[in-house]
């Protein structure tokens, strides 16, 4: 196969054009002379891009020798010895055959194509590619939130997908998106993550020592008691850096870290990644960001298609790809789409070394250090002081941020590994449902509580609505009108109580959940419990739906004449009545909690209110007779406003003070004046809201994983 390669440049104030046409695979020992005789009349990296070499030829020795030729008393760049990867002694993290196509439209389309690498302990991997080439379909991949449909992932030997329910306590994702609650502070914020993440028995000394450790190496000591909506975007994502390294992950995966972030927030974050990776830990960041990619030891290229374009030194990709600039490569990714880079890179040496199991050690150029920017890290052995309690330390630990000494033999990195004790032996003792119920309740109202312009909103939002329903003339209330005339008013009445009521609860809880998303799949994935959450939504949201809806109904009814006694109570028919529209206020709640779980994004909320809220009030019976309406009524079973106010005119005994409804003889026999009707209305509502959060639990597990569902 040919391939036509164009090459301009400007050295000297001269500009030559040339065109060559080059077999894939070969090096021509001409073009890598040519190199080297212009070498002293043109920059290192004008050198290394004089001879137009094909993508995927050139190799680090030619690398080393076209540095060498140009440059007279140069320093060779300081090696470190990286762990080797052994049947013996595993990869952190390691990549098989990774392929995942999706059908759209009767096409299929292929996300990832064959995707092998492996990452090293102690290391940071940057992936970098084009728009489309399936950089987050292999973070997906690696995590287990959405599995490969073929190959594997194995993490320090351990496969993913077999012991997914102990691996998920040991990777730590940090989203594109901030998975933090914005209302709370950055320690606050923290302090319940480690109650739901650290294992049952761990003490409250033990959490915060802990905390204090993050916050303290993260640099966020002194914005601690800030709120997180305050901090700038940098700060944000080290503080969902520090949320993931509570609970000490041996590999830390990064999507997009500094998107959005301005050239000084990217290289503080990628500094602060090389400095977690000088401690001792394994990270993957996936970045559009080229500019500080010299402080990572691996760089994994993704071509369009979704194959691996190369893997190896960041400071070797441009020679090997035979660019001058990352924006050069990009270039060429957009205009040679139908080009196989993959099958470039697979013939190169560089898979055999990185993407394929060796036997030997391999080494690594000197990344910059940490201690560079912050300073030597100071060692503390908070290892052992968690341990007891199941928080396992990274395979390997580093006790300086300066990197290792060079080594002339891998045998002393394969032994300390081995005598480290593995963190993927046992799963660990989860927090129970109860305690992970009450720290989410306790998060919940914190996050309601820190935002006062909503809780202004929930106050005044009942009593806005109750004085609006004194508008409505009913001269005789819900009693019966004297001198024998009906009381045609009594239903308007409860027609407006039931719309407050459904409107209340249902936009209390329409976009609790789709607002959440990001942070329940983060925390799911981390070991919570799906049916603890979705209580702990139900719970807050049904006594603060039942608070508005007494409320509303006192202002609604007290004024108004009403019955002189109910079913239950002799005396007054208030408790009743209030207990109805309670019911019908947390049943229209748990149906907006449905309307959240289901849609996917917080925009289609609103209409879905609207549409609930005219569905309620249509099938409330108070409109219009819905009674002996073949199909009409049938529907009608599923609105709970209809047992609702079916179940307050049994209470006011409704057809003895109205009559039967125009054009009607008879009237609704759920209406009916009796303790057992009365109590199959309220049966109902109960059954509807147990349907809905049944209903809720199980559209929140469609949105899991294969493998998440299982746990």
């Amino acid at each position: 196969m040919q391939v036509e390669l164009e090459d301009r440049r400007e050295a000297g104030g001269s500009t030559g054009v040339g065109t060559m046409a080059l077999p894939v695979g070969t090096a021509p020992a001409a073009s890598m002379a040519a190199a080297t005789e212009t070498a002293t009349a043109i920059p290192v990296a004008a050198a290394l891009n004089a001879a137009p070499f094909v993508a995927g030829t050139i190799s680090s020795a030619e690398v080393s020798s076209a540095l060498a030729a140009t440059s007279s008393p140069a320093i060779a760049p300081a090696r470190r010895p990286i762990a080797p990867v052994t049947p013996e002694s595993p990869a952190a993290l390691s990549a098989r055959g990774l392929t995942v196509t999706v059908k759209h439209r009767g096409v299929v389309k292929t996300l990832l194509d064959d995707v092998s690498f492996d990452v090293p302990e102690q290391a940071l991997v940057a992936v970098i590619g084009p728009s489309g080439s399936g950089k987050s379909t292999l973070l997906r991949a690696l995590t287990g939130s959405r599995p490969a449909d073929s190959g594997g992932v194995r993490y320090a030997g351990h496969d993913l997908r077999a012991e997914y329910s102990v691996l998920r306590h040991r990777i730590g994702l940090v989203p594109q998106d901030d998975v933090l609650h914005a209302q709370l502070t950055v320690k606050a914020a923290l302090r319940y993550a480690a109650d739901l993440r650290f294992p049952k028995g761990t003490t409250a000394e033990q959490r915060e020592r802990r905390i204090d450790e993050v916050l303290t190496d993260l640099r966020l000591t002194e914005f601690e008691g800030n709120k997180v909506a305050t901090l700038s975007g940098g700060q944000r994502k080290r503080v969902s850096v520090a949320l993931e390294l509570l609970t000490k992950p041996s590999v830390l995966f990064l999507d997009e870290p500094t998107s959005g972030l301005d050239p000084g927030m990217d290289r503080d974050v990628m500094r602060m990644l090389r400095c977690l990776t000088d401690e001792g830990r394994t990270v993957l960041v996936v970045t559009h960001s080229v500019a500080e990619l010299q402080a990572c030891d691996l760089l994994l290229v993704m071509a369009p298609g979704g194959g691996v374009a190369y893997y190896g030194p960041p400071q070797e990709a441009l020679p090997f790809f035979e660019c001058e600039t990352w924006a050069d490569l990009f270039y060429a990714f957009s205009c040679r789409r139908d080009y196989d880079w993959a099958e470039a890179y697979r013939s190169s040496e560089y898979h055999a070394t990185y993407s394929a199991e060796s036997s030997g050690a391999t080494t690594l150029p000197s990344p910059r250090s940490s201690s560079e920017d912050f300073g030597p890290v100071e060692s503390r052995d908070c290892d052992a002081e968690l341990s007891a309690s199941g928080v396992s330390a990274p395979a390997v630990r580093s006790v300086s941020a300066t990197p290792a000494a060079p080594s002339t033999s891998a045998a002393p990195v394969a032994s300390a590994k081995a005598a480290q004790p593995s963190c993927y032996s046992s799963p660990r003792a989860e927090q129970g449902w109860g305690s992970q119920l009450r720290t989410l309740m306790r998060r919940y109202l914190a996050v309601i509580a820190a935002d006062r312009g909503h809780l202004f909103l929930l106050a005044a939002l009942p009593m806005i609505m109750g004085v609006l329903s004194l508008a409505i003339p009913a001269s005789s209330g819900l009693a019966a009108a004297s001198g024998g005339v009906k009381n045609t008013d009594a239903p308007t009445v409860l027609l407006v109580l039931a719309v407050g009521a459904c409107l209340t609860g249902a936009a209390n809880a329409v976009r609790e959940l789709i607002k959440e998303r990001g942070i329940y799949d983060r925390e799911r994935a981390a070991g919570l419990s799906r049916s603890a959450y979705v209580m702990s939504k139900a719970i807050v949201l049904g006594v603060i739906t039942a608070t508005q809806t007494i409320v509303l109904s006192a202002i609604c009814l007290l004024p108004r004449k009403l019955p002189a006694h109910g079913l239950l109570i002799s005396g007054t028919a208030v408790p009743e009545l209030m207990l109805a529209a309670v019911l019908l206020g947390v049943t229209s709640m748990l149906l907006g909690l449905v309307v959240s779980a289901i849609v996917r994004t917080t925009e289609k909320t609103m209409p879905l209110l609207v549409l609930i809220t005219i569905v309620e009030v249509v099938f409330c019976g108070s409109l219009f007779p819905l009674f002996h309406s073949l199909g009409l009524e049938q529907l009608a079973w599923f609105s709970p406003s209809r047992w609702a106010v079916a179940a307050e005119a049994a209470t006011i005994n409704l057809p003895g003070i109205m009559g039967p409804p125009q054009g009607r003889e008879t009237t609704d026999p759920l209406w009916q004046h009796s303790i057992t009707q009365w109590g199959a209305d309220v049966g109902m509502l109960v059954v509807l809201g147990a349907a809905c959060l049944a209903l809720v639990l199980r559209l929140l597990r469609r949105h899991e994983s294969s493998l998440l569902r299982g746990c």
